[in-house]
């Protein structure tokens, strides 16, 4: 399906197409108008702060305002997708998910046969910024959010009035009670917007600009459409998690800002978990299913488990680092540190799985062919579990490319990217 619209922040108009992706593929934007056609992840790893909109970038690409449509697409649970988009910024359309969520009803969902990823929420996450927060609590079972709007000193008479909603993820009373929200802006914040460069495709016809007087040239939708439409822009920044979430998220005031603030530590909490074993097992891998893919054995295989697999996209794995590794014995054996080249290897390993799962290269081996922008940053030592993560760049039927990283205790000791050549075996 294909949407086509002026940008709300660069008044350039930009197509946008929604293509199916393949089984665990997750969501990506593709620029189709740069050279390449570099990919952007939906993850909070690509995460770009960015003034009143949400923003990723990854590489050289960035797409932004990209808000609404994943809303549509998370209350729709559609996994997996390709937005191919020949700009930077994600069609306004009426400043709402509206004519999003509309067109992706119409075209069906197919089911794919890789479980839905859910993280609940087991203990209460608050973020705050001056008079807005946004607190994260134990849910019952699916996600609920209570958003409270209290207006602004200045804005007539709505400087009286609160808005307050509360919604249950459920695909039809997204399309009911929230997807035709509209983006807003009070109007002595309008100044401002313009001298910043933004709001360049802003028009009363797809943002309602809110004064004294009520709003200007136009009606609301409904009465407290401001406060929904914040709640279409928080499912929009939540799903930027790639996870199904069991909360009770209670909002005042909050923004895309504190939304991603928000994201970030809930993305500490599901690593903590990863990191404490409490993963569910179809989004891993055990030993022995690490084994099936990889040619290596002891004492060169660095991987002792795979505790995240996100589609072909991203892995996470584990490698215990013991004082009877036995590398121990000949490298730097009164201070033992593990060498940085099995920190590389460790991480090209994982990229190998993440490359190898693909039902296209099953057979194939991961030839590394290059590494680039390689950072040592800290030692390893015994006692360590070192944390791997890979994230796909690209991924294409004889080659790969990755970023890879290694954490200690949540703090960064290495990274680098690897490009890997696929042949037969």
């Amino acid at each position: 399906m294909t949407f086509t619209g002026v940008g709300l922040h660069t008044g350039r108009e930009t197509k946008m197409e929604l293509r199916p992706a393949e089984d665990g593929a997750g969501i990506t934007f593709v620029r189709t108008d740069l050279e390449g056609e570099p990919e952007v992840p939906v993850s909070p790893n690509y995460i770009k702060t960015r003034e009143r909109r949400t923003c990723l970038h990854h590489g050289k690409a960035e797409v932004f305002t990209v808000e609404h449509v994943l809303a549509a697409l998370a209350a729709l649970q559609i996994d997996n997708v390709e937005v191919h988009i020949d700009g930077e910024e994600v069609p306004g359309m009426d400043g709402s998910a509206k004519e999003f969520a509309a067109k992706i009803r119409d075209a069906g969902v197919k089911e794919q046969r890789a479980p839905r990823r859910r993280y609940k929420v087991r203990e209460p996450v608050y973020v705050q910024d001056g008079d807005a927060s946004l607190v994260a609590l134990p849910g019952s079972g699916s996600l609920t959010i209570d958003y409270n709007l209290d207006f602004p000193d200045g804005v007539g008479e709505l400087s009286e009035q609160r808005q307050t909603v509360r919604f249950e993820m459920d695909a039809q009373r997204f399309v009911d009670e929230i997807a035709d929200a509209r983006t807003f802006v009070f109007e002595h914040e309008v100044e401002q917007l313009v001298a910043a460069g933004l709001g360049k495709g802003a028009n009363y016809q797809n943002t309602l600009v809110v004064g004294p007087q009520g709003v200007k040239e136009n009606e609301f939708r409904k009465q407290d459409e401001l406060a929904r439409h914040k709640v279409l822009d928080l499912l929009g920044d939540l799903s930027l998690l790639a996870t199904d979430l069991d909360a009770h998220i209670i909002a005042t005031r909050s923004g895309h800002g504190l939304n991603m603030k928000l994201v970030q530590e809930v993305r500490q909490l599901m690593e903590d978990d990863e990191m404490r074993g409490e993963v569910a097992h179809d989004t891993g891998l055990e030993i022995r299913e690490i084994i099936n893919l990889l040619p290596h054995r002891y004492p060169f295989l660095l991987i002792d488990r795979v505790i995240e697999l996100d589609g072909y996209r991203r892995a996470v794995g584990i490698k215990n680092v013991t004082i009877n590794e036995p590398f121990f014995q000949g490298h730097w054996p009164g201070e033992p540190i593990m060498p940085g080249v099995l920190q590389l290897e460790a991480m090209a390993q994982l990229s190998g799985v993440l490359l190898l799962r693909k039902l296209e290269n099953t057979g194939k081996l991961a030839v590394l062919w290059s590494i680039d922008k390689v950072k040592l940053r800290g030692a390893v030592t015994p006692g360590d579990q070192l944390r791997i993560e890979v994230d796909t760049i690209r991924a294409k039927p004889k080659l790969g490319h990755v970023q890879a990283r290694c954490k200690v205790a949540g703090q960064l000791v290495a990274e680098a990217q690897f490009k890997f050549t696929l042949i037969d075996a």
